[in-house]
């Protein structure tokens, strides 16, 4: 089988290295503003995952594939080990590859996803990328307005226009939404590795979110057993963008926390 392309990344700053990685339909720099930040003491690398931003398109689309890209790009960059942060669908790719090989992980940044299988709730949003007619656009504005008629929080909407951009040919999608929705089953599902990441591993929960909730509290301690919760008032799911400073003071916390915790 032919090796995949190396993922599209950004890097910044020096100092311990820590691999970030971005949610379903997002991209490496969504996370700017957070890393610019720990530039200031890390080494940053903001990863766009496949099919996604600026990688590869390919239809192969689940955990164990993501993973194995992660560590082709940490291979790349000769890092032997790296802290990894992941929101939503980045942080199952990087508890994915906390399971398989824990001794190339230093500390472990899960933003607002839990390692369990989660019911659909992206139908409005595959119905709203399929109503846009691409091959007709003329303008971002026509685009946000078919969005609008399927997916009811302006949220999602602007940050779905993130994702497109204008090309010599039109307008596109820079994810790779028919394979997304394909496979969408594999990346709502629950990490593939087993076994346990006993690493320090921090979960941050946006309060307003439903994504980590207390019946998977027994998931995450049998495969993170080292694992500390914080959470996030007046956040949702994406914490990042909703309240980047407490997100970041507690994430530099967490980094620069040399005690063990129970």
């Amino acid at each position: 089988m032919p090796r995949a392309p190396l993922l599209h990344y950004t890097e910044q700053g020096s100092g311990p290295p820590l691999l970030v990685l971005h949610g379903l339909f997002g991209a490496g720099n969504n996370w700017s503003q957070i890393g610019k930040a720990l530039a200031a003491d890390y080494r940053v690398i903001q990863v766009d995952l496949r099919n996604h931003g600026q990688s590869f398109h390919d239809d192969l689309m689940d955990y164990p594939a993501m993973a194995s890209d992660v560590w082709a790009l940490m291979d790349h960059l000769q890092l032997e080990k790296s802290h990894i942060l992941g929101h939503s669908m980045g942080g199952k790719v990087a508890m994915e590859c906390a399971l398989q090989h824990p001794d190339r992980v230093d500390k472990l940044i899960v933003v607002d996803i839990a390692p369990v299988a989660y019911d659909s709730r992206h139908h409005a949003v595959f119905d709203g990328i399929r109503s846009v007619e691409l091959a007709h656009l003329q303008q971002r504005k026509d685009a946000e307005t078919q969005l609008s008629r399927h997916i009811q929080d302006p949220i999602v909407v602007q940050f779905l226009m993130k994702g497109l951009h204008r090309t010599p040919a039109g307008f596109q999608w820079r994810f790779n939404a028919a394979i997304l929705e394909l496979h969408y089953a594999n990346l709502i599902a629950a990490p593939a590795a087993t076994g346990q990441f006993t690493g320090p591993t921090l979960f941050i929960k946006g309060m307003l979110s439903d994504y980590i909730l207390p019946d998977h509290k027994a998931a995450i301690a049998q495969r993170f057993p080292n694992a500390q919760a914080k959470l996030i008032a007046g956040a949702g799911h994406w914490p990042h963008a909703e309240k980047p400073r407490l997100l970041l003071l507690m994430v530099n916390q967490f980094l620069q926390d040399a005690v063990p915790h129970d």
